[in-house]
């Protein structure tokens, strides 16, 4: 049964490897340009309005803020790592600048360790906001009202709407971080096999 699925998965030495980061670089590209929009865009909004309305609003902490600006650093950037996928495939496709098949590897490498960072910094970001909200909730009175509201010192804190839609969009970032790893790791992966333009790919190590 191993055997079947792994002939499943396996791609034929005469599939293109351009063909493949190309087609899946420009499918990553404008998943997380679609989704990466949603925190750019509220991330603006929370900076411009924020700070006229912020007074008695739950308040977030800088290590939260830290770490959401540093996983919206690494969506921009694996953004950017996404077209560049589109763009080695172009080189693949041309031998007179075909890279080598590291080279090749090596920006697949890349795309998995910046995904897999900004998955990390999106779940601390996630766990730090349930965490916080859990707290909120156990301080009011246990009464199932839907909009909970919470006597601090000197002034009101309250969790609205605009908390679960945090929520939500740290959810479609995390759902377009996602994609790229799995993207790049089948990248890697096929960088790694016999292709059309690398016939010889692994048949060192057999």
């Amino acid at each position: 049964m191993l055997g079947t699925i792994r002939k499943a998965l396996m791609p034929s030495s005469k599939d293109s490897l351009a063909k493949t980061f190309s087609r899946l670089g420009w499918i990553g590209f404008w998943i997380q340009l679609a989704i990466g929009t949603i925190p750019v865009f509220f991330a603006v909004y929370a900076l411009i309005f924020g700070r006229s309305g912020g007074a008695g609003t739950r308040s977030s902490s800088l290590l939260v803020d830290y770490l959401t600006i540093a996983g919206l650093i690494a969506l921009v950037f694996t953004t950017i790592w996404s077209y560049r996928y589109t763009r080695l495939g172009a080189r693949i496709a041309d031998p007179s600048q075909r890279p080598s098949e590291f080279a090749v590897q090596r920006v697949a490498w890349i795309g998995v360790a910046a995904s897999a960072i900004g998955i990390l910094f999106s779940m601390l970001v996630m766990l730090f906001e349930v965490v916080q909200l859990l707290i909120y909730f156990l301080r009011a009175p246990q009464a199932g009202v839907p909009v909970i509201q919470t006597a601090g010192r000197g002034q009101d804190s309250w969790i609205s709407a605009a908390d679960m839609v945090n929520l939500l969009v740290l959810n479609l970032t995390l759902f377009g971080e996602l994609t790229i790893l799995i993207f790049s790791i089948w990248l890697l992966f096929r960088s790694m096999i016999a292709s059309a333009e690398y016939p010889n790919a692994g048949r060192e190590e057999q």
